[in-house]
């Protein structure tokens, strides 16, 4: 017993530290968006640069199910542990050159192009590593344990979000700021090679996944796991459930709790990056067991009413979180103490309860570059937030995995599960960055042009989109999703 569960601990854990490592290389561009936008892209237009620099991170996630279907098909025909293995050898290996690219002000556009090119390398093989994944411990798993042993899977996404936050920020600190947006955010991509070559090590004595094995010497691996997997009605109904039912929804509540709240607090409350960061990593790491537990809680109850009742919560509560999040920012609610001058055309107040703003004036006296450091007791709040949408993500996240792989059998697994996954998350998810920024930014254009509020707190505008496709998601989820077919 005690050899079986160390076994089964040690398929979770070579598993678990190659896809966070993955996710971790993924991330890392996320998480240097708005400095990335300095360097790949012309300057003059911050806000141009900044949604472009979310159209290539988007673009990653876009072919997300491209590789899906092509490293899906490999791991239904060859099977798990070599598809995954080179997923990762891809991932880093793109992480790393991405680190390497001269800025645009040395090569041109020629620097966007390959950063997008590689962008594009790092969602394909994203999109081969969850599904190899999540499949090969599942099927090491005693089934009244997948919720469980696969939620471990399914915190590997935050923890890599979390460990790239820890690396840019330790990054940061041992440097001063003129070096680090110099060439020490380069740093976090170089670091991964390190990273990938121990990631790779521990893979490769891993062995094949035990039912995928049985089917192979059998002879009942499928022989072409896409016509199985989409060319059968029967097959494709379920596909299309776990996307339209589950997939879709739990992608935008996945980004809109961890990276659309990071990107919130920093572009529209205008919060210093390294006070972003600490916040992140603090909500993360408390909201992080709670995938184990909602895993392990899926095991006992079910699977789909964790995820709708997610689903349910995010939606009614998403507008009224932001609008209390972004009152923390709001300096027009606080007491002013004293404003100085710094220096010429830069302007410092600060506030009787510790939040310091600063901000460049242009010519016509408008606020450029404008920063609001928060008060101790301001952040803490945000934590609190930040971490309430965190446990959001966990109910819909954390038993995914497992229904995922119970609603398809061995032969096509690999496959069937992964393309609804890739393009739940992929498209839906990941392009919500960069659609909840244009919507905000469009809120804002509108009452400027109108010369007075047509669009009431434009700051909550990019919401919708999350809430509307979430919405969509828990309505044919609840009616269509059967909890018996998981199984």
């Amino acid at each position: 017993m005690t050899e079986k569960r160390s076994s089964m601990f040690a398929v979770i854990g070579a598993s678990s530290v190659g896809t966070m490592i993955e996710w971790y290389d993924f991330y890392i561009f996320g998480s240097l968006a708005t400095l990335i936008s300095t360097k790949f892209f012309p300057s003059g237009n911050e806000t141009l640069a900044f949604l472009s620099t979310l159209a290539t991170f988007a673009a990653g996630f876009i072919v997300r199910p491209f590789g899906a279907l092509f490293f899906g098909r490999l791991g239904d025909l060859i099977g798990r542990k070599y598809t995954f293995m080179v997923t990762l050898l891809l991932m880093g290996g793109a992480t790393f050159l991405i680190g390497c690219i001269p800025s645009y002000e040395s090569i041109g556009i020629i620097s966007p192009l390959l950063v997008l090119l590689l962008r594009l390398l790092q969602g394909l093989a994203l999109g081969g590593e969850y599904g190899g994944a999540a499949t090969y411990v599942a099927e090491h798993a005693e089934p009244k344990k997948r919720g469980f042993m696969t939620s471990w899977i399914q915190t590997t996404a935050t923890a890599g979000l979390i460990v790239s936050l820890l690396v840019i920020t330790i990054t940061r600190s041992s440097m001063s700021k003129e070096a680090f947006e110099d060439y020490g955010w380069r740093i976090p991509f170089l670091a991964s090679a390190v990273m990938i070559y121990v990631s790779y090590i521990i893979r490769k004595n891993m062995h094949e996944s035990p039912l995928f094995a049985k089917a192979k010497s059998e002879g009942k691996t499928s022989k072409n796991p896409l016509k199985e997997s989409f060319g059968n009605r029967y097959n494709l109904k379920y596909v299309l459930l776990a996307l339209l039912g589950v997939a879709m929804g739990q992608g935008v509540i996945w980004y809109t709790g961890q990276f659309y709240a990071m990107s919130f607090i920093e572009r529209v409350m205008h919060v210093p990056k390294e006070q972003v960061d600490q916040i992140l990593i603090w909500a993360l790491c408390l909201g992080t067991p709670f995938f184990i537990l909602f895993g392990w809680l899926s095991d006992k109850i079910g699977r789909k009413w964790i995820m709708m009742a997610g689903m349910l919560v995010a939606i009614c509560s998403y507008r009224y979180i932001y609008d209390q999040m972004y009152q923390k920012a709001d300096v027009s609610r606080k007491e002013l103490v004293s404003e100085e001058e710094i220096e010429l055309g830069h302007i410092q107040r600060t506030y009787e309860d510790g939040t310091v703003e600063k901000w460049e004036e242009g010519a016509n006296g408008e606020k450029l570059h404008r920063t609001v450091a928060l008060s101790g007791a301001d952040q803490r709040s945000l934590i609190f937030w930040v971490f309430i949408q965190v446990i959001f993500v966990t109910m819909v996240y954390g038993p995914i995995a497992a229904f995922l792989v119970e609603m398809f059998p061995v032969r096509i697994r690999y496959t069937s599960m992964s393309l609804p996954y890739h393009v739940g998350n992929g498209i839906f998810g990941g392009l919500l960055p960069a659609i909840a920024t244009f919507l905000v930014t469009r809120g804002e254009e509108i009452n400027a042009k109108a010369g007075k509020v047509l669009v009431q707190k434009p700051y909550l505008e990019g919401l919708w989109y999350p809430i509307v496709i979430a919405g969509i998601c828990l309505v044919i989820g609840v009616i269509y999703l059967d909890e018996n077919e998981s199984n």
